[in-house]
């Protein structure tokens, strides 16, 4: 099963590096592949923990597929969990982890797993999936710089 993991330091805090990647409603804007994002349903707990479960539709040339995923934002613990509900995967896992070193540094590691469901789509769609995992941490990084500023 492909997978690809990134841990990456940026110039940001972790918590406003947390907050580019929960803001998931502007994935369109700058996240490679992705054509539309829409929020289908938002839960918000006491324990400052939102779940949201979202459609995303990725395109690449003629090949546009929309999938289903509940999307877990757990603040207090500064971590993502995207779980897959519905779509072209057999499976899918996404997890975020942001780990603050110092007031405007952090280390944000990535980690995807996936499986599309159909052989034919996973030979379209694979190695283009791996390219844009890969521009992933740039993608979100040159966000943060446009989003928050350059430091130092």
């Amino acid at each position: 099963m492909p997978s690809f993991s990134n841990a990456r330091q940026v110039r940001h805090g972790a918590r406003d590096m947390f907050d580019l990647v929960a803001d998931v409603e502007r994935y369109p804007e700058f996240v490679p592949l992705c054509q539309s994002l829409r929020v289908k349903r938002r839960m918000k707990s006491d324990e400052g923990v939102e779940i949201l479960v979202a459609d995303m539709t990725v395109a690449y040339k003629l090949i546009r597929e929309t999938f289903t995923s509940r999307v877990t934002l757990d603040r207090p613990r500064l971590t993502i969990h995207v779980e897959y509900l519905d779509g072209p995967f057999s499976r899918l896992d996404n997890r975020w982890d942001f780990v603050g070193r110092g007031d405007d540094a952090s280390e944000v590691k990535f980690f995807i797993s996936y499986e599309f469901r159909s052989r034919t789509l996973a030979m379209l769609m694979g190695a283009m999936f791996d390219a844009a995992f890969r521009r992933f941490a740039d993608a979100f990084e040159a966000r943060a710089d446009q989003v928050y500023g350059t430091v130092g």
